[in-house]
């Protein structure tokens, strides 16, 4: 079956790639100076391809390979010039997780990059006088700020499996922070979005508001400091951010917030020291596998939920038929599948090194026939839904004290990238919050995250067992979810992930069912409106979907709903015969993304 599905995938991405747009030549060089690169949501070629939300960011990858360069490295420069015109999402002050598909051995292996708490921490983190500080204090403080994983998490990924030196890979977003890329609509938003915030921090209000003011569409916008660092992580190697003066600055930041003194805000200080970072390690290990439709889908284990909670999910779709299902039966069922899933993701996924995570029970298909039966055609299920026991699966019981989903942060950016030889990279990254902390390291030219909020502050409910609680040198529990699809033969068939905090699971999720089940191209299924359901009381819709007749049946089943302007910003890449690769990424969410490949199919 898995042959089959593969092949039909290919027929629909062929069938996309001509009759889209996207398939015209893009633009491969960065906006310094000329313009900004084009921008188009599909690419088709040979060579290689790469996808993100940025178009200087995916030329820098191009670039890369064009020089030769494999997936790793394209994907390793094109992060980094994330960090320059997306700084608000990623950059070298916050961690991720990387899935790598390596073609020789067709195996898939992943890197966890995640922010730690620092070693000092508890699990009173975020309490005072026995309860949790207000969530606003600890997103705009050092206290929520954890040791940075993306360097590690580059050299780990080049150390393993690259051909290039790292210098050579920050090149590109080097020039990219030296000589300014354009100003788009996404950027001002973002940055009018936290100016109040920005504005208590003057070094960042400097960098982000520069002449104080918001910058405008259409300007150039430079950030010099940010090309200095660059230039002596690629001339010193990663240590100098965990060991060198750079370390001292990120700690002399953290644990003493340079706040405008006029401004009146009390920034909570952190207690990350140079031991925090110098023990930091960006840890290799094997990634979750579920089959589905015949497929392999392989994706980031936990400190990340999204490999179980997708995989969970996928699991418990297995024996629906969505290929026949309407489109409220589909629906249906995917917010239902996500509903349970979450509850056992709220009970059993934190840091493995700190909980005992049933990673092997929880993608087990035993453990998801045992939960599928709880849905019903006819009826909804009433959030927070119990979680069941994956070590002893009981038929439709659902095993436990109900608890509700905590709050995650909805952003983060996510790039995909294949090269010629067939190895790809599905790799997520982020600083937590749009802005993360709001502090930018002085003279250094990046925002630290503020990761550690994406710990409980307390236990979600006192009569259940909270894996996500702080601890010294723990890992926050995430919802990234690079993914990996291979057939059975092992080969690639497509990869994706995207941004929006725990939304990221149901993005994923949503996608692949509309590509493998539901027969969408992938930039189509990429596009599509999207619902997301976390165990929570309502299910939010993007506006395509509140607007459709669709709401309105779902909700004579029971449903309840509320409206999200805009879920995720999803890219991929999928390989099609001959060896071609078809980039797609989003058409509208972000401004739209960016696709390219080395050399586009005529």
């Amino acid at each position: 079956m898995g042959c089959s599905v593969a092949r039909s995938l290919a027929v629909v991405a062929v069938s996309a790639a001509v009759m889209s747009v996207g398939a015209a030549p893009p633009s491969s060089g960065s906006s310094g100076g000329s313009g900004p690169a084009e921008k188009v949501p599909v690419a088709v070629g040979y060579g290689g391809a790469v996808s993100s939300v940025d178009a200087d960011a995916s030329a820098a990858g191009i670039e890369i390979l064009r020089k030769g360069g494999n997936a790793v490295d394209a994907a390793v420069a094109t992060a980094a010039a994330l960090g320059v015109t997306e700084p608000y999402s990623s950059g070298i002050g916050g961690g991720g997780y990387f899935v790598y598909y390596d073609a020789k051995s067709r195996t898939v292996r992943t890197i966890d990059g995640r922010e730690t708490a620092p070693l000092t921490a508890d699990s009173g983190l975020f309490l005072e006088n026995g309860r949790p500080i207000p969530f606003a204090d600890a997103v705009t403080s050092g206290l929520g700020v954890g040791t940075p994983g993306t360097p590690a998490t580059w050299q780990k990924a080049l150390d393993s499996w690259g051909s290039k030196r790292l210098g050579s890979l920050l090149k590109p977003a080097e020039r990219l922070a030296r000589d300014g890329f354009t100003v788009d609509a996404t950027f001002r938003s973002q940055t009018q979005s936290n100016e109040a915030r920005f504005r208590n921090f003057p070094d960042t209000a400097e960098l982000f508001l520069p002449g104080g003011a918001l910058p405008v569409v259409g300007s150039t916008f430079k950030n010099p400091d940010l090309a200095r660092t660059y230039e002596e992580l690629g001339r010193k190697g990663v240590g100098a951010l965990y060991r060198g003066q750079l370390a001292k600055d990120i700690v002399a930041t953290v644990n003493k917030p340079p706040v405008d003194p006029g401004s009146g805000y009390n920034a909570r200080p952190g207690e990350l020291s140079l031991k925090d970072l110098a023990k930091y390690e960006a840890k290799g290990q094997a990634p979750t596998r579920t089959s589905y439709r015949g497929l392999n889908v392989y994706s980031i284990a936990p400190s990340s939920s999204g490999g179980t909670t997708v995989g969970e999910a996928l699991n418990i779709l297995e024996n629906t038929d969505l290929s026949k299902a309407t489109d409220v039966q589909y629906l249906h069922r995917f917010i239902e599948a996500s509903r349970i899933a979450f509850a056992d993701r709220g009970r059993w996924v934190g840091d493995p090194a700190f909980e005992d995570v049933p990673t092997k029970e929880l993608l087990s298909q035993k453990y998801a026939d045992s939960r599928e039966c709880l849905i019903k055609d006819d009826a909804v299920l009433t959030s927070p839904l119990a979680p069941g026991d994956p070590r002893d699966p009981a038929a439709c019981a659902a095993g436990g004290t109900a608890a509700p989903t905590t709050y995650e942060g909805e952003n983060t950016t996510h790039l995909t990238a294949a090269d010629k030889w067939g190895n790809v990279v599905a790799y997520t990254l982020t600083i937590e919050q749009t802005g993360g902390s709001g502090i930018t390291v002085p003279d250094r030219g990046f925002i630290l995250n503020n990761e550690l909020t994406d710990f409980s502050f307390a236990p979600a409910s006192p009569d259940v067992h909270d894996p996500n609680l702080p601890g010294p040198g723990k890992r926050p529990r995430s919802s990234i979810s690079p993914t990996i699809v291979l057939d059975a033969h092992a080969k690639p068939v497509v990869a994706l992930g995207s941004p929006g905090g725990a939304t990221i699971v149901t993005t994923v999720l949503q996608t692949l069912t509309g590509l493998v089940d539901r027969g969408l191209p992938l930039v189509d299924a990429i596009a599509a409106p999207r619902a997301s359901q976390r165990n929570q009381t309502t299910t939010e819709l993007e506006p395509g979907l509140w607007n459709s007749g669709l709401r309105t049946q779902l909700e004579s089943l029971g449903h309840g709903f509320r409206q999200n302007p805009e879920i995720g910003a999803a890219t991929g890449v999928q390989r099609l015969p001959n060896g071609k690769w078809l980039a797609a990424a989003e058409t509208v969410r972000r401004g739209g993304g960016s696709a390219m490949v080395v050399r586009p199919a005529p």
